[in-house]
């Protein structure tokens, strides 16, 4: 893997005409990557959070090759692969008997899985191990974006060259960037999320094979879908059930939820899985909204900047919010770094220009996977087994930021001052100007799928021939009254386990 030969960069040094001051608001994993980012791009960069002390609440988080690449370079590689998820690939299952759809190579979707508290302390300890400061219990009340500065809520006045909005979902910096409110829709699903000791499940007959190894699983069904995270070679575990939810759109990763509501919802499902949650102590329900694409992500002033989930939340099922945070965090740094100090706003529109298209391609495509996913097993109906193309995740290719960004900013950043000089320095909003494929889930050779199919059963053989067992799922008999109403074909004789039916990573 690329990343595995990446060396931890040396800060570049600036002299106090370069400088710039930053101010980043929001410590969660996005203002974290953007403070190192800033870290190692020379400036001086201090963070400001909300909240007085974070709770290590959450479930899974994937981190992939792209973000991976980056955070080597800025010192957390080594801090995550210790607690990560090493399995080589993941396991696509039916909802029923566990039976394998498809199997893919883990790097290319979703990376090194980990549960997210653990790896927001990852990126915690690094940004304190290179003395940025981060002030906890600390909130903004109000912005001045030409000065620029930030007033906060003990009435200090902060100044700076630049203000970063990475607080998040719930972003207050948001809604000065775009000068009102963005209230949020609901998106008709809601995921029941946990996470435990693998000692609690270990000894039971049928759920402690989720526990013997680092593994990830993924159960489909009609409108609904189960993910299962191993780590810490099996210390770790924890599940995630997105399913069909209307009532409330409040955003909160907080929430508290029954576990006995999250198993009712999934009684008739392979016992592997379901028995597994009901040993789960507790869980958190959370509500997924919807925001339509934001026009900008820059103020007009272009001295307040949003980054990650502020300007472009991600579906769980897209498996790239984070990652899409760190690539955000690097464009930037190396933006400001390109255009100087006296052309921040040219960065800054930079940046958006640069990010924009790409986000929209990793936002479509966790919709596009839960389509997918909710509506596979509906062939069965008409009496079709479920092709594994059809189940497989996207693949987003392991972009370069800081390259990409290098190689191509000078182009674009020409573009954007014609643009403002014809235009009596007004922006042009970067919507405008992508094409009828600007939504479009993006796709790859069928060359590159054999090679990637290829990868993925060389890495499954050389797993499976080191020893470990692979759950391949149950025995199955379908009748008219199997399914508990989600399908089936009429089948006499029971199906052998589909084994593993190794599946090249989609477009």
């Amino acid at each position: 893997m690329a990343s595995a030969t990446e060396s931890v960069h040396q800060p570049r040094v600036k002299g106090p005409e370069e400088k710039l001051k930053v101010v980043v608001i929001g410590a969660g994993l996005g203002g974290l990557a953007a403070a190192m980012a800033m870290y190692y791009a020379g400036y001086e960069v201090v963070v400001y959070e909300k909240i007085k002390k974070f709770l290590p609440l959450g479930d899974s988080l994937g981190v992939g090759e792209n973000a991976l690449r980056l955070l080597t370079r800025w010192g957390v590689r080594d801090k995550l692969i210790a607690i990560g998820n090493k399995s080589p690939v993941m396991h696509i299952r039916r909802w029923d008997t566990g039976e394998i759809i498809a199997t893919q190579r883990l790097m290319d979707m979703a990376g090194y899985i980990g549960h997210r508290a653990q790896y927001h302390a990852s990126f915690l300890s690094r940004v304190e191990e290179l003395g940025v400061p981060v002030h906890m219990g600390t909130a903004v009340a109000t912005f001045d974006e030409y000065a620029p500065s930030v007033t906060l809520e003990t009435g200090e006045v902060v100044h700076c060259d630049l203000v970063i909005g990475a607080d998040g979902i719930k972003s207050r910096t948001r809604e000065l960037v775009l000068g009102f409110e963005d209230k949020p829709k609901s998106s008709g699903y809601a995921c029941y999320r946990a996470y435990t000791e693998g000692d609690r499940i270990r000894d039971h007959p049928d759920a402690g094979v989720l526990v013997n190894r680092d593994q990830m699983n993924i159960w489909i069904g009609k409108d609904l879908h189960i993910v299962q995270n191993t780590c810490r070679n099996g210390g770790d575990f924890n599940w995630i059930i997105t399913h069909k939810d209307d009532d409330d759109i409040a955003e909160s990763w907080s929430q508290p939820g029954k576990v006995e509501d999250a198993v009712a919802l999934v009684e008739e499902w392979d016992p592997t899985i379901v028995e597994a949650m009901r040993l789960t102590p507790s869980c958190l329900d959370w509500k997924i909204v919807y925001r339509e694409p934001l026009p900008t992500w820059i103020s007009k002033s272009g001295k307040v900047v949003l980054l990650g989930d502020s300007a472009h939340p991600h579906l769980p099922t897209s498996a790239q919010g984070a990652s899409q945070a760190v690539e955000d965090a690097a464009t930037l740094a190396i933006c400001l770094e390109l255009a100087g100090r006296d052309n921040i706003r040219l960065a800054t529109l930079t940046y958006e220009r640069l990010r924009y298209a790409r986000v929209l391609k990793t936002q479509k495509t966790g919709e596009d996977t839960r389509r997918r996913w909710h509506n596979a097993l509906r062939d069965l109906d008409a009496g079709r087994e479920v092709d594994p193309e059809s189940v497989k995740m996207q693949w987003i290719y392991a972009l370069d930021a800081e390259a990409d960004t290098r190689a191509r900013f000078a182009a674009v950043s020409a573009q954007i001052k014609a643009e403002l000089a014809a235009n009596n320095d007004v922006p042009i909003l970067p919507m405008s100007l992508l094409g009828d494929d600007k939504f479009d889930v993006p796709s790859i050779s069928d060359e590159r799928k054999r090679e990637v199919a290829q990868m993925a059963k060389d890495m499954f053989d050389s797993w499976e021939s080191s020893g470990a067992q692979v759950y391949k799922g149950k025995k199955r008999v379908r009748s008219e009254e199997a399914g508990a109403g989600l399908g089936s074909a009429a089948v006499a004789a029971p199906i052998e386990p589909a084994g593993v039916a190794i599946a090249a990573v989609g477009a």
